[in-house]
């Protein structure tokens, strides 16, 4: 019996054939991450850390018990993150969670060489941090202008996942504009959403785009979604960087008061033309503190400020800025309902 085997894949190395557009599609975006890898690796470091576990006095019971560790003593522990070089002469950025409360800080460079860091400035509310170390030849990446940015774009993400150095994965620009909360309690503008995949290990490591500069910093990923992670936009994490490297902090203003969001009435909208349904009701005032706000009552509820509305604690945590700290501005609010300007002066929130 003659049996004809027949070929299922076709060879586009015999004459008169051609490359199909879908391979050479292919062909480009792997050609893309490719040299996206090769350039951005080298600026790419690994950090680690450690940190030390504050255990209960002697004679006072654990909760829960450090496993092998004796009740009443403190215990080192470690930790690994990423981070990338942004000068050349040594400056990196990465995650505030990173280093956060570190002993000590090692950086470890693609070439096997290791430094010890020190750790320039740290800012809890925008979660980026910057190091410095001291070492030659050192790569540096730049970054983009993440307000160029676009839906679908493609995303790359370069790490150390469970401490494997140099993993990078690949996915595009999910969303855009998203705010995520800081572990200070802040909201964090501008987050780039993203579907590369991110893993404990990537937090500080560069999002680059096609032609490997950085549009974000990895920052989270939640962790019972499928491809929704998270990093700070370049434009965020380079301002922030350079008031770090600058000062060592970045500077935020204080009103001195504690507030809460309340619900405004049609009435109390229509009668005092207000736009927003929400506003912030003053419930405690600090006075004779680093701000002056003197003119501020307990049972005012915070409409504007600035000439920008106010809706929400977090909209005055934005506007709050270091511009603001040591200015005399007007600050709208409704006292017995009907809408009144005052005057404050915001100090500098000191932690």
């Amino acid at each position: 019996m003659n049996m004809q085997f027949v070929a299922l894949s076709s060879d586009t190395s015999q004459t008169g054939q051609e490359t199909s557009p879908d391979s050479m599609l292919l062909d480009a975006y792997s050609n893309t991450v490719v040299n996206v890898a090769k350039k951005v690796s080298p600026s790419v470091v690994q950090i680690k850390v450690t940190k030390q576990l504050i255990a209960s006095a002697p004679g006072r019971q654990r909760q829960s018990p450090l496993p092998g560790h004796p009740p009443g003593r403190d215990r080192m522990e470690g930790g690994s993150g990423s981070g990338f070089i942004i000068s050349s002469d040594g400056y990196i950025i990465t995650n505030n969670h990173v280093v956060a409360g570190a002993l000590t800080i090692k950086v470890h460079l693609a070439d096997s060489r290791e430094y010890d860091a020190t750790l320039i400035g740290r800012d809890p509310d925008t979660d980026i941090a910057v190091l410095k170390i001291y070492a030659d030849s050192l790569k540096a990446i730049r970054f983009a202008d993440s307000k160029h940015l676009q839906v679908g774009q493609i995303a790359i993400a370069v790490g150390n996942p469970y401490g494997y150095q140099y993993s990078l994965t690949a996915g595009v620009v999910s969303a855009l504009g998203r705010t995520l909360r800081s572990e200070s309690g802040r909201l964090i503008d501008d987050v780039i959403q993203t579907d590369a995949a991110l893993n404990p290990g990537n937090s500080g490591g560069p999002l680059v785009n096609s032609q490997g500069d950085v549009i974000g910093v990895n920052t989270a990923v939640i962790l019972p979604a499928q491809g929704i992670c998270f990093a700070v936009s370049s434009n965020l994490a380079a301002l922030v960087a350079g008031k770090l490297i600058m000062t060592g902090r970045v500077r935020r203003g204080y009103l001195g008061m504690a507030g809460q969001l309340i619900n405004l009435t049609e009435r109390i909208m229509q009668y005092n033309q207000l736009a927003a349904k929400t506003g912030v009701m003053v419930v405690s005032v600090e006075p004779d503190g680093v701000a002056g706000n003197s003119e501020l009552r307990e049972g005012d509820i915070v409409v504007g400020f600035a000439e920008q509305p106010v809706t929400s604690v977090d909209d005055l945590h934005r506007l709050l800025t270091d511009d603001t700290i040591g200015r005399k501005l007007p600050l709208i609010v409704l006292r017995g309902n009907l809408k009144k300007t005052i005057f404050v002066t915001p100090g500098e929130l000191t932690k």
